[in-house]
């Protein structure tokens, strides 16, 4: 789906795969260059799946934007917050392979939620 597709339709497909209601906003005008667009997916990917397995979420949303020669997503939902970096490898590798590209990673989630993941990858290497 990602190669032939692009990322919004890939996007698109893992959050139709998830049993948390997942709402998409990610106009791209044009294909990103394929490491942003593989990265961008397995960490939408993954955050996706720690919402569906940690979060106890009802909803979420991803959505992404071209800026500044960077794509910027964010995913959201509205779980019982309280994901911590420290607790687990999931985070972490999540925010080492965003450093591989010269990404990064913040995280809002405090206790009660909701969760607010940030993320920022340059469009050029």
């Amino acid at each position: 789906m990602l190669t032939d597709r692009g990322l919004p339709a890939a996007v698109r497909d893992v959050a139709g795969r998830s049993p948390v209601p997942v709402d998409v906003d990610l106009p791209l005008a044009a294909r990103l260059p394929t490491g942003v667009e593989v990265t961008a997916y397995y960490v939408v990917s993954e955050a996706l799946a720690n919402v569906a397995k940690h979060s106890r979420a009802t909803r979420a949303t991803v959505s992404g934007r071209v800026r500044g020669g960077a794509l910027l997503l964010e995913i959201h939902d509205d779980g019982r917050g309280g994901a911590d970096p420290a607790g687990g490898t999931g985070l972490t590798g999540l925010a080492d392979r965003l450093a591989v590209v010269g990404g990064r990673l913040s995280l809002s989630s405090p206790a009660g939620g909701p969760t607010r993941m940030r993320v920022e990858i340059p469009c050029a290497w």
